[in-house]
């Protein structure tokens, strides 16, 4: 059945670039709407605006001046990366379980 090993493979790439492209949307997200969040309670618009207007330029960087293909941009980094250590990975544990692992 090695057909269904090279499907979990496929699957584990998968899911693990879904979930590196995912991640720091919704960090960025979350800590956007946290700082939101702090700039509706007394006090805290004068710490969360400047933040936000910080995060936003900071993704704007990324995407030639919008921030949410800056944030686009960085997922699909992000998601490159994942799917890259996940390959060394899946070629890792193929090496080692042929017996052909080199042993240092």
């Amino acid at each position: 059945m090695k057909l269904s090993s090279n499907y979990n493979g496929f699957l584990s790439l998968t899911l693990t670039v879904f979930f590196s492209f995912a991640s720091p949307i919704i960090l960025v997200g979350m800590g956007l709407l946290g700082l939101w969040g702090l700039s509706c309670l007394p006090g805290g618009e004068m710490i969360a605006t400047p933040a936000i207007k910080q995060v936003l330029y900071f993704l704007a960087t990324f995407g030639s001046g919008n921030p949410v293909y800056g944030s686009l941009t960085i997922g699909l980094a992000w998601g490159l990366v994942g799917g890259l250590f996940n390959l060394c990975t899946l070629y890792r544990h193929q090496m080692y379980n042929s017996g052909n692992f080199p042993v240092s």
